[in-house]
């Protein structure tokens, strides 16, 4: 098991508790293949660098978990067909 970040840009004009089960939608992905989310940091709302979809801000989170491979396909996937999901980013934490 590797440990992992996933950076989730969602829509900013989201309800709170659609955000809430939208994030919590991917930690328990993680969990039931087996992994442990560490952390699930939310950022808030910020500017974007550029408009992303005609929107140019968004709901920053940043979860930390520990996860295989298949578990991060997953994830990728499931943030790939969600409408709510602006941009998303997986990467490998390197551990000292």
């Amino acid at each position: 098991m590797q440990k992992y970040e996933m950076l989730i840009l969602l829509k900013s004009d989201m309800e709170e508790e659609a955000r809430e089960a939208e994030l919590k939608k991917y930690a328990d992905i993680v969990t039931s293949h087996g992994g442990s989310v560490e952390a699930t940091d939310k950022w808030g709302v910020k500017k974007t660098a550029y408009p992303i979809a005609f929107k140019q801000d968004a709901f920053f989170a940043l979860i930390t978990f520990v996860a295989n491979g298949d578990t991060v396909k997953e994830l990728d996937r499931i943030a790939g067909i969600s409408s709510d999901v602006l941009r998303r980013v997986i990467t490998k934490v390197k551990e000292n």
